[in-house]
């Protein structure tokens, strides 16, 4: 099968990692495949804050928390059985949001094309660990963190930016089951 193909269909979402530290190299070279996504008018309107400091972890974890509750609590009565699963994940887990990941990497863009081609970085380097042995979860509540100040500084966060994306990176702790395939929407091949 062809390695990119195989990658795309063998990639998944971990949610439970090893804590050993991931080399500064291999994060480079992840870092260096977001930077080769493709973007609008090749803009390249990315930048990536790459977070491997506990106490860090731990300030990104305390701000997302509460909003991820008020996310949830707008779900609770259109999807009862996915937000029984995600408040159940909340209670148990010590890092329900960002899975004690050792590295956590925040995709932040500004401008016009930023919407449609931050997402592509994002994409790039979470194929790019999968084919480097490591595992990624694109992590939607942990980019609810611009409330806080200190958080944003810590990000250097412009007002004029906005987290396109951001994902949990390190070793799996075991391999994720596939998730059922969907049909398409509509039209399909035809």
């Amino acid at each position: 099968m062809n390695p990119v193909i195989e990658a795309i269909k063998k990639r998944r979402s971990v949610r439970s990692y090893q804590s050993k530290p991931i080399p500064r190299d291999i994060i480079k070279a992840i870092i260096d495949a977001g930077n080769e996504a493709p973007s609008a008018m090749n803009s390249q309107p990315w930048r990536f804050v790459v977070v491997d400091n506990d106490e860090v972890r731990k300030k990104l974890l305390k701000a997302a928390r509460p909003n991820a509750r008020k996310i949830l609590d707008l779900i609770k009565e259109s999807d009862p059985v996915r937000y029984e699963a995600i408040t159940k994940r909340l209670r148990e887990l010590p890092d329900p949001i960002y899975y004690s990941a050792p590295v956590i990497v925040f995709v932040i863009g500004s401008g016009r094309y930023a919407s449609h081609s931050c997402p592509l970085a994002c994409e790039n380097m979470m194929l790019a660990a999968h084919s480097l042995g490591l595992g990624s979860c694109w992590v939607g509540f942990g980019s609810m963190v611009t409330d806080d100040e200190e958080v944003k500084q810590i990000l250097d966060l412009r007002d004029d930016e906005t987290i396109f994306g951001l994902y949990s990176l390190g070793i799996s702790e075991g391999y994720p089951e596939r998730a059922s395939e969907k049909e398409p929407a509509s039209g399909g091949l035809g």
